[in-house]
């Protein structure tokens, strides 16, 4: 059996895609074979260096107006684009490139909190502001809308009536790293199935 490709797309720090490059750092089956990001500075580039993933640095230009990036990605044969903490809008062509080959993760329960600007702790802020009792993350696939691709999984976490942003942010973070890796892989078996039909 060929070794399974992933490609993850980051912007931030990067702590979901070291979790990934763990679950992942001792099977002959799957590789990540390229990180990409849109931030020079973002902590990822550290976190790839250190699992010897090489990185590829892209702008809003090559981005939305050229086909490079799905270009690369065709030639490689990737089998799945995970995006951990990428804050872009995929374009419509790498969407159509890689119909339900990309996944996303939400830090809140979808359709609640989800959609342009809704991110990192602009989301943890709106849940508290809300009274919500509970929170938690969302892994689905991407379309061309933020956050409205199918979902995948769900896992929650309740929110106390003293918690803030930033504790509502640890618990959840707790659910992405739990969860994320494992489910990325339920997602590429799934695909395994679909190549052998």
């Amino acid at each position: 059996m060929r070794k399974r490709s992933i490609v993850i797309f980051a912007s931030g720090s990067g702590s979901n895609v070291e979790k990934i490059a763990e679950y992942f750092a001792d099977r002959s089956d799957v590789e990540i074979s390229l990180i990409l990001s849109n931030n020079p500075k973002a902590g990822v580039i550290e976190r790839a260096r250190r699992y010897h993933i090489p990185v590829l640095l892209f702008d809003r230009t090559g981005f939305y107006q050229t086909d490079q990036v799905t270009s690369l990605l065709q030639k490689q044969g990737v089998d799945l684009i995970v995006l951990a903490g990428f804050m872009w809008l995929m374009p419509v062509p790498l969407v159509q490139a890689f119909p339900n080959r990309i996944v996303n993760i939400h830090p809140a329960l979808l359709p609640k909190f989800g959609g342009k600007g809704m991110y990192g702790h602009f989301v943890h802020e709106a849940v508290v502001g809300a009274g919500e009792t509970e929170s938690g993350i969302t892994i689905h696939f991407v379309n061309e809308q933020y956050d409205e691709g199918q979902v995948i999984f769900q896992a929650t976490c309740p929110v106390e009536p003293t918690d803030d942003a930033e504790a509502v942010a640890r618990k959840v973070q707790v659910l992405e790293h739990r969860h994320y890796p494992r489910v990325v892989d339920e997602v590429l078996q799934r695909l395994d199935l679909q190549y052998e039909l």
